[in-house]
């Protein structure tokens, strides 16, 4: 049986670019028998009744509405739930996205049998010098933590098995942490993800909402994760550099005969305490895991 797809995009005060980009869209998924979900995440602008006024008669289209704003993650995790085809791609409702990527990564997925193929912007040029900056943090972050050979995990453009997604985004937030994460906990649970370049053009109308606020939220997202399946990396670590410090600290002391310091003896204590914090919660871990996969 053929493998079917559905574009989820997430929409909050979309009214200027929505004009613009539906009528392309509601032609691209009729042409190809694709299914499209918009969910309208509280706008405050009219997105709702331009979105319903389009899809009146557009069997393969569909909105679900939060009557409050949950966020970007919110809005795909609805998405998601109410898609009913074997493949969900989210894409920005801001035009950014070029639909003939969808195509691509739709018969990359099923060729290769890839559980999730991200759509990389490595090259391209960044809005700002400051997002960039912003995104080089969060990628060195989240590598340390978990290596993966995956470039760009905060790309808005992903490909993804339904089924999975639906098991995953329990663990995921609701905000623009969502990208990163849900990337993250994919590869965490050794499933086949993918990168394939994709191109980027400017957004239709408004700004980005991606601020300092959205980079902590995001960094410290990826830390839950990695507390969440790889705990020891986080502990074992900071147990390690606790012991090191406590060496450098002490070693002039120890060689003039004046024994252990208190501080040195206090850093070492403090890793030998992480370092069982890092046993009982790869224990609660494991634990998680198993019922993950239930």
């Amino acid at each position: 049986m053929k493998p079917t797809l559905s574009i989820v995009i997430p929409c909050y005060n979309e009214a200027e670019s929505l004009p613009v980009v539906l009528p392309e869209l509601i032609r691209f998924v009729n042409e190809r028998d694709y299914r499209l979900v918009i969910t309208n995440d509280g706008s405050r602008d009219g997105s709702l009744i331009m979105l319903q006024e389009h899809f009146a008669n557009e069997p393969r289209c569909k909105v679900v509405n939060h009557k409050v704003n949950r966020g970007y993650g919110g809005a795909i995790k609805s998405g998601i739930q109410a898609a009913e085809t074997d493949y969900v791609i989210t894409i920005d409702a801001d035009g950014q996205h070029y639909l003939d990527d969808v195509d691509k990564l739709f018969k990359l997925v099923v060729e290769k049998d890839a559980d999730m193929i991200v759509g990389s912007r490595k090259g391209q040029a960044e809005a700002s010098a400051f997002r960039g900056l912003g995104k080089s943090i969060i990628r060195g972050i989240a590598r340390f933590l978990m290596p993966m050979d995956i470039y760009d995990i905060n790309s808005g453009m992903k490909i993804y098995s339904t089924e999975l997604a639906r098991k995953y985004i329990v663990l995921c937030p609701d905000t623009m942490a969502y990208s990163d994460i849900i990337a993250l906990v994919f590869i965490s649970q050794r499933h086949r993800v993918l990168e394939e370049p994709i191109r980027i053009k400017p957004r239709v109308a408004g700004d980005s909402t991606i601020n300092v606020k959205t980079a902590y939220e995001t960094i410290m997202e990826i830390i839950n994760v990695v507390i969440l399946f790889n705990p020891m990396r986080i502990f074992l670590t900071i147990a390690v550099c606790c012991v090191v410090f406590a060496v450098a600290w002490d070693i002039h002391i120890f060689r003039r005969g004046g024994g252990i310091s208190t501080g040195s003896g206090m850093l070492v204590v403090s890793g030998f305490i992480f370092f069982m914090l890092g046993l009982v919660t790869e224990q609660l871990s494991q634990m998680r895991k198993m019922m993950v996969k239930k």
